[in-house]
């Protein structure tokens, strides 16, 4: 099989599964308007559950003009920890290096890390230092902790509503993430641009009552039985108007502590439907949200991978990146 030819079928597979999301899309705006749905969910509760508000925050650093002259196709947003230099510098290196298309107004991609606020002794004068020196950090004046990942994920979509509106989509992305952004780049091209978010749709998603888990989330912040359909958070992509309707949203969908679930829940109150990432042919999920052993080929045909550490993913892009076309 000689190099064009797979290129070729490289293309055709990603026109075809490009397609097959849009037939998607479209039947699942057809069901919402002709079917009921198979879970009645009671609406959202109100009283003494907490509101987010974009305005709680302030930005202590910032790129208020990284967008200002670029219209990148794909802004990913890569939360991340304050003191964790090494997977910024990883991601910079592997798979989050600006690509660039045509005008330097229209790269393919521009990659952003946002933080919260550290106590630990000098990540804050680190953190100050790395910004100025790659200018690709937004951080906010929340703790940064794991129980904070709503309010950093609302800042996310804040912040690309706010300073990024004029790209076409953008992928949230967890740092420890495995991305073919070269097969990410092509179905793109026929992805919607309104209203559209893909990525692992969770359907079934139940809330955790015990007080013990990790996850747990009472019957006061959520009383229902199920989540509405919401996508993984460890990777989707969006059309960047969507990251204005969540922050519309938010304003009166009372907080979740799961980052991915109290995403849904903003795009049920927007009326946004997410939209399961599939291959056409393989009929396999394109947001591969396991934690996989590192095969090519298998590689090749995913969009995302998900558990590496910096020096796996290191290893595996200084391959991928060379020998992706062989498979």
């Amino acid at each position: 099989m000689t190099v064009s030819f797979r290129w070729r079928l490289v293309k055709f597979l990603t026109a075809s599964t490009a397609l097959f999301l849009l037939v998607q899309l479209l039947l699942s705006g057809f069901a919402a308007l002709t079917l009921d749905e198979p879970r009645r969910l009671s609406p959202l509760p109100t009283g003494t559950s907490r509101l987010l508000s974009p305005s709680t925050y302030s930005y202590v650093l910032n790129q208020p003009d990284l967008c200002r002259d670029q219209r990148p196709l794909l802004l990913a947003l890569v939360p991340v920890a304050p003191g964790d230099r090494t997977s910024r510098d990883v991601v910079r290196r592997t798979w989050g290096a600006k690509q660039q298309e045509g005008s330097a107004r229209d790269p393919l991609l521009l990659t952003v890390f946002y933080v919260g606020v550290s106590s630990e002794p000098g990540v804050q004068d680190a953190l100050v230092a790395e910004s100025g020196d790659h200018g690709d950090i937004i951080q906010m004046d929340f703790v940064d902790s794991y129980q904070n990942l709503t309010i950093k994920t609302l800042m996310i979509m804040n912040w690309v509503a706010t300073f990024c509106p004029n790209a076409s989509h953008a992928m949230k992305v967890d740092a420890d993430i495995f991305v073919n952004v070269y097969l990410l780049v092509e179905v793109l091209r026929g992805y919607p641009t309104k209203g559209f978010i893909t990525g692992s749709v969770i359907r079934d998603g139940r809330p955790r009552r015990d007080p013990g888990s990790r996850w747990y989330v009472s019957e006061e912040a959520y009383p229902d039985s199920y989540f509405p359909p919401y996508v993984s958070g460890a990777g989707y992509v969006f059309s960047t108007d969507v990251a204005r309707k969540v922050s519309l949203a938010s304003r009166s969908v009372p907080m979740v502590p799961l980052e991915d679930v109290y995403v849904g829940l903003c795009l049920r109150e927007a009326g946004v439907s997410p939209v399961y990432a599939q291959s056409f042919l393989a009929l396999r999920n394109l947001f591969e949200v396991r934690h996989l052993a590192y095969d090519r080929c298998a590689f090749a045909a995913s969009v995302i991978v998900n558990g590496f550490k910096p020096a796996e993913l290191l290893s595996i892009w200084e391959d991928f990146s060379v020998n992706r076309l062989t498979c």
